[in-house]
Order: structure tokens, then sequence, then C-alpha cells
């Protein structure tokens, strides 16, 4: 279980960039955090992984406070982090050495190493790359590799910080379809994104404004009770062409449905 309690973080004194936000994130959640460009979103995904630290309040996994160093090792290790450009997470010369690092730093046993690579690459459809150069692959599978070298340190949650937004649109479904999978082995899946139509695939969305939680819920109910374009967001596809047809039956009935197929997750 993942809990801000009454967080608050500033560069400057008096100019919060996250202010007063309360939540908990249920361990096997797939939550989507909403919001436009720089209403503290990220900062927030940076917040929970300890990349950031409150000025006050608490941010824990489980037990354990990112403020105390003692636990901010195994904080790191618990949650993996996954980069809107994928090469700044890059630093060796092939696919398996990227995702062997990752294994070195946390000192896993030699032994266990390869096994653990192969099982990774294989989630993310790379493991016939191995030998290939994550600088010459297209964006989608650089992004696959950079969730490959997270997968085989076996993190309880990963963190996708605005993930699909460098990638085309099939780059982005090859990706949000790895977040799904992630989430029906029971993986926390924590996903930074603008992107509505993909934020309605979510179990739950919060909406940050100015620092703020403005919403915490469902996206159904997102979407019927909140006027998100005050928020700088646009409505989903799916959802505008529902408002425009007037639809006689419900949304609640065919939402997910429209945004399964748009995104092939099945």
């Amino acid at each position: 279980m993942l809990t801000f309690d009454h967080v608050y973080f500033y560069y400057k004194k008096g100019q919060p960039i996250i202010d007063d936000i309360s939540f908990t994130i249920r361990t096997g959640e797939f939550v989507s955090i909403v919001g436009a460009n720089g209403s503290g979103k990220s900062t927030v995904a940076k917040l929970i992984d300890g990349l950031l630290l409150p000025r006050s309040g608490t941010v824990k996994l489980h037990q354990l406070d990112t403020a105390k160093p003692a636990d901010l090792d195994e904080i790191h290790q618990q949650i993996g982090f996954v980069f809107q450009n994928p090469e700044d997470q890059f630093i060796t010369t092939t696919v398996m050495d990227e995702v062997l690092f990752g294994l070195q730093n946390i000192r896993v046993p030699r032994e266990e190493m390869r096994g653990r690579v192969d099982a990774a690459l294989r989630a993310v459809q790379m493991e016939d790359f191995l030998e290939a150069m994550p600088h010459q692959l297209s964006g989608g599978q650089k992004q696959r590799v950079a969730i490959a070298s997270i997968l085989a340190m076996q993190p309880q949650v990963i963190i996708f910080d605005e993930a699909t937004s460098m990638l085309d649109p099939q780059g982005r479904k090859q990706v949000l379809s790895i977040m799904h999978d992630l989430h029906r082995q029971g993986m926390t899946i924590i996903h930074i994104t603008h992107h509505m139509e993909e934020a309605l695939t979510a179990e739950r969305i919060l909406l940050i404004h100015g620092g703020c939680l403005q919403f915490d819920g469902d996206p159904l109910t997102l979407f019927e009770t909140v006027a998100i374009t005050d928020y700088q967001l646009q409505l989903p596809f799916t959802v505008r062409l529902h408002k425009i047809l007037q639809l006689e039956k419900p949304l609640a009935v065919d939402w997910k449905e429209g945004i399964r197929s748009q995104w092939s997750i099945n």
C-alpha cells in the first residue's frame, strides 16, 4: 500500500508545487494520475519513488518512509520508474547488458541473472533483440527495453511517467497493453498521463491541478461529473462521440468496450 499523507512540496517557499495532497493506492491497483502540463503530476511520481522528498507530510510504501535514508534503498528496489524518454535510462551498448545493469546494482546472484533477463524480455516481446543496440531500436522497442530493465528487478510497483507520450500510436498500444498485462498479474501500476483515452482504461483516476488533488475516483464518474476542459484536458474520443450521438443506452454500458477496442486490450 502506498500512502500520501498531507504532502507539501516546493522549490521556493510560498510557491507550492504540491499543496496538501493525501491519497492511498492499494496493492494491485491500476491508477492513472492525470493533469495538464505543469499541474504537478510528475512531481507526485517522483515523490512516490523518493526521487524528491516532501517538505512536510509523509510518503510511505507500506511501512517504509521516503524521508528515512535507511528505507530509501528498499523503496527504490520495490518501485520501478519508467521515464518519458527511454534513452534517459540507457547506459550500455546492448539490450542484454541494459537489463543486466539493474540486476547488478541490486546485487542479484549471478546464477539468477540470465533467467530474469530472459523472462523480462519475453514479457515485453523483445527476447529476439538480446544483442541489439538500444539506441538503434524504434521508439516503442526502446520503451519496451526500458520496461524490461525494470521488470527484471521484480518491483512491487511500476510508475509510468508519460511513458507513451513520445511514441507513435502503435508504440502507445504496445506499452499500454504491457501495463495491463502486468496489472492482471498482480502488479501495482501508476500511469502518469495527459492522454485521456489511456486514462479511461485505469481502475481509478487522480486528477491533479495546481498542485492539488481535484478528483479521486473511477473514470466513468470523472467524465460524467467533472468538466475536465476546465483543467486543460480533452474528453476521450469515445465519450465525445457518445455525447454527440446522445445514445439512448447509458454511457456505463459501452464506454469500456469502445476503449478496449481502440487500444486492442484483451
